[in-house]
């Protein structure tokens, strides 16, 4: 008998996610009957495999999560990971973050300075012991398009930026990130727009998150397309995001324009060649062996493309083909009936497969709606992204 068997059955109730004839995605999952606050080890496994399985999963009911359990409940996930957000600490997330630290600034909750806060507008006298701050927010700096002023106070909004939360250099992607939901905005729906030309659009409640499954996307391909997705890898710059900290994005927040805007190497400044990461393009899913095509196309350097095991690789460096290539493929999936606008409500915790999904958040006005606090909490894994072959790392 498994170890797993002689578990006993999990306390909480997993149902799926509702959804409309028009919605096509095969992921999400509600979880009733927790308190993160209170969790056996028993039911830590339980979550975890339910993560797995459902790629994106909200536990209700979590209005009283101490943030220090809150980030207990993390390491818990992976007690063999190094015990820091998979970013790093604040000061050095500050210094090598590029892109995403540049124009914001990074806080921590006072006492669990892991669990970030992430938000938009005034938090309040005290919140968590942070006093009076007044967060920035999104923006939709990101995008070489620009979004009217006039359009977004009337609610016509985009997605942010498609990503996995992972710093691609030194340590490994989280498993996991949990977000939980302390205030939300409030108000109609708003529209979130492609803008690139599709003439796509989906309407969302405000402050919610985005998820589209990359396991679906792999279903998408050709035979063909799957076996050299199956037996070839990436390489990532090195510090990715101090890299490309001056590229825009698409208007429909799926990788970057070509600007020519990177960084070459040597003007990052000083990084360690050991730490640069080449993952699989494929990684294959821990409990449900479910293949994922997963890359993360904004900080990608090099592609090394085969479709058998002991062929020589064809080396793509010319990041306008790399884009062009992973386009090609990932916007298959960037449609409105595959993508699952998290029904997360104040008090929720929302928990991602990070080996599984990409994920965006979506701006709204401040004015029309107000504030909005969440807290994010992840940890680079003790163990990284396995895909189907083995690929030289060395």
């Amino acid at each position: 008998m498994s170890p797993a068997a002689l578990l006993p059955e999990p306390t909480f109730q997993v149902d799926l996610i509702e959804k409309s004839p028009k919605e096509q995605y095969n992921f999400g999952a509600i979880i009733t009957g927790l308190d993160l606050n209170n969790i056996s080890d028993a039911d830590i496994k339980h979550l975890k495999d339910a993560i797995w399985t459902h790629k994106v999963v909200v536990v209700k009911g979590q209005k009283d999560l101490d943030p220090k359990k809150h980030w207990e409940l993390v390491t818990r996930f992976d007690p063999a990971a190094p015990q820091v957000h998979s970013h790093g600490n604040i000061k050095d997330f500050q210094k090598k973050g590029g892109m995403l630290s540049k124009s914001r600034e990074v806080v921590g909750i006072p006492g669990a300075e892991n669990v970030r806060l992430i938000g938009k507008g005034y938090q309040g006298e005290d919140s968590y012991g942070i006093k009076n701050l007044t967060v920035r927010g999104l923006s939709h700096d990101f995008h070489a398009k620009n979004l009217p002023q006039e359009d977004f106070e009337a609610g016509n909004t985009r997605f942010q930026r498609w990503h996995i939360d992972a710093p691609l250099y030194d340590r490994e992607p989280a498993w996991f990130t949990t977000l939980r939901c302390v205030k939300q905005p409030k108000g109609p729906d708003v529209t979130i727009n492609w803008d690139d030309g599709s003439g796509y659009s989906l309407k969302s409640r405000p402050g919610r998150t985005a998820f589209m499954s990359n396991s679906q996307l792999y279903s998408m391909l050709s035979e063909e397309e799957q076996r050299m997705a199956d037996h070839s890898w990436v390489e990532y710059w090195p510090h990715p995001y101090m890299t490309i900290e001056n590229c825009k994005g698409n208007a429909n927040g799926l990788g970057l324009e070509n600007q020519g805007k990177e960084h070459k190497p040597e003007e990052i400044g000083d990084y360690d060649e050991s730490k640069i990461k080449k993952y699989p393009l494929v990684w294959v899913n821990p409990v449900t062996g479910e293949k994922a095509f997963m890359v993360h196309g904004i900080c990608a350097r090099k592609l090394y493309l085969r479709s058998t095991p002991d062929a020589e690789p064809t080396v793509v460096d010319d990041v306008v083909a790399i884009r062009k290539y992973l386009a090609d493929i990932q916007l298959r999936i960037l449609k409105p009936q595959y993508i699952c606008m998290a029904p997360v409500g104040e008090g929720d915790v929302a928990m991602w497969d990070n080996y599984g999904v990409f994920h965006s958040a979506v701006d709204y006005p401040l004015e029309k709606y107000g504030p909005r606090t969440m807290h994010q909490a992840n940890i680079g894994a003790s163990v990284g992204p396995v895909g189907p072959q083995p690929i030289p790392v060395a």
